[in-house]
């Protein structure tokens, strides 16, 4: 019986375990270039395993969840612009929210250029909130936290 039992266990927690496969369909990678003195381009790039997909910050009200960019306050550093988007963009309206959507799938960048007010190391933190969809389901909304080094 307690053989029996014990099976009957080991069954339940392998079912557990292979319904609860967390999907790993996005790796984000985050790099500053180096311009000229003091200016830096900075990269938060999402690189999307096929079928899955990443919406534009752009994305308009009553849509999926825009992918927003949002940086620490650093003393030492400066942010004039706001972010742009590097990929190949793709606009569809999408039945289930009722409005065009822009999306990017296998890789996208959010660039932002930043300066330094003076001469010195310092970090840019920061995060990136998004949802990753496919055709059949979305994901919850994500956020990933990041540390930059500018030197």
């Amino acid at each position: 019986m307690i053989k029996i039992f014990a099976t009957f266990i080991l069954f339940i927690i392998y079912l557990t375990s292979h319904s609860q496969v967390k999907e790993d369909a996005i790796k984000w990678r985050f790099t500053a270039v180096k311009k000229s003195s003091g200016i830096y381009t900075v990269y938060c790039t999402a690189d999307l395993m096929k079928p899955w997909h990443i919406y534009s910050q752009f994305t308009p009200d009553g849509g999926p969840l825009p992918t927003k960019i949002s940086f620490s306050p650093n003393p030492l550093v400066t942010i004039n612009s706001s972010v742009t988007e590097e990929g190949e963009q793709k606009i569809i309206h999408d039945r289930n929210f009722g409005v065009d959507v822009k999306y990017f799938s296998g890789k996208v960048s959010f660039v932002q250029t930043v300066k330094l007010k003076a001469s010195v190391k310092t970090n840019l933190h920061g995060t990136v909130e998004y949802m990753i969809c496919n055709d059949n389901k979305c994901l919850p909304p994500a956020k990933v936290n990041f540390d930059i080094i500018l030197q």
